[in-house]
């Protein structure tokens, strides 16, 4: 296995949890060989781990990089949205450009299957970093029309915030709580969708397990209050509303209403299916939802009080 932007905080965890099964391979690549070398520096030698540097905006380092690859998982992207709304082009390199460039390089390479992480920003996407995530899924899904001759077959994963990860407000929130300083909060209507590192590590895994190439898969996970949650990590710090950030979205949503008419539930999660299937694509078994159905944070049916955020917390 190969994983694009694998020093991050996803690319970690799945390291740490296949380094304990009997994978035969795992190579890391991407741009950054400072936290290449501290990632390598935190892990115990193992002769199976293989580490490249790399921008997936280089088709043809991609093509050596996934050279004796079989399962292939693309967590490279540019993700702050501030960023990309001040840089918009260099988003679209690497996101949007440099995804096809993966697309090329796995068909090129032989790779058995690809699956590529997607976020909850690229449903009805109101910043560029959204657009051009939807983008890269369009691109991943549509891919399965001329690369399944070749035997590579691409899906995509989509979840909302990992507890823990780099982008996440958990150390910000206990940070600013140990200085004793107010909690900013954008809104505090604000929801948002919860998942912890190892339940996205193993959404992923399995993933390979289900696809047949061409399908979005979403996690039923819970919700969660910003509010509550800074209750939980500060409760003796004043929270205060600074308002909304350009970009930003008060709730957020996985699935829109105009994808329900192709979306299936299938127990655990919920299975987006491809737009066009030319190759032959066959549906899961599983509940069609109802017209008009979104799977957004404020309308889930599942939600993390404080006490069970307390409890996920160590609070």
């Amino acid at each position: 296995m190969l994983v694009t932007g694998g020093t991050g905080s996803f690319g970690r965890a799945l390291v740490q949890k296949l380094l304990k099964t009997d994978i035969s391979r795992l190579a890391i690549l991407s741009r950054d060989e400072l936290k290449q070398h501290d990632m390598r520096n935190s892990l115990p030698m193992d002769e199976r781990l293989r580490f490249f540097i790399g921008d997936i905006r280089d088709e043809q380092r991609l093509i050596t990089a996934f050279h004796g690859v079989d399962l292939l998982v693309h967590a490279a992207a540019l993700k702050q949205v501030d960023t990309g709304e001040y840089n918009p082009m260099e988003f679209v390199k690497t996101n949007v450009l440099g995804s096809q460039n993966v697309i090329e390089a796995a068909i090129k390479s032989g790779v058995s299957r690809v699956v590529a992480l997607s976020t909850d920003k690229a449903s009805s996407p109101i910043n560029l970093y959204g657009s051009t995530k939807l983008t890269a899924d369009k691109l991943f899904t549509a891919a399965n029309n001329y690369s399944k001759k070749y035997g590579t077959l691409f899906s995509v994963v989509r979840y909302g915030n990992v507890m823990g990860s780099r982008g996440s407000v958990v150390p910000l929130f206990q940070e600013l709580a140990q200085k004793g300083q107010d909690i900013p909060i954008t809104d505090k209507r604000m929801t948002r969708f919860w998942i912890t590192i190892d339940q996205a590590v193993d959404f992923v895994t399995d993933t390979f397990d289900l696809m047949t190439g061409g399908e979005l898969y979403v996690p039923k996970i819970p919700s969660m209050k910003i509010v509550d949650l800074a209750r939980v990590l500060a409760p003796r710090s004043n929270i205060i509303e600074i308002g909304i950030r350009p970009g930003e979205k008060l709730h957020e949503e996985m699935i829109s209403s105009d994808d329900s008419r192709r979306t299936l539930d299938i127990g655990d999660r919920f299975v987006v299916m491809p737009l066009f299937a030319d190759w032959g694509y066959k549906a899961p078994i599983g509940k069609v939802v109802e017209d008009g159905f979104t799977y957004r944070s404020d309308t889930n049916t599942d939600w993390l009080s404080e006490e069970k955020l307390r409890c996920m917390l160590g609070s």
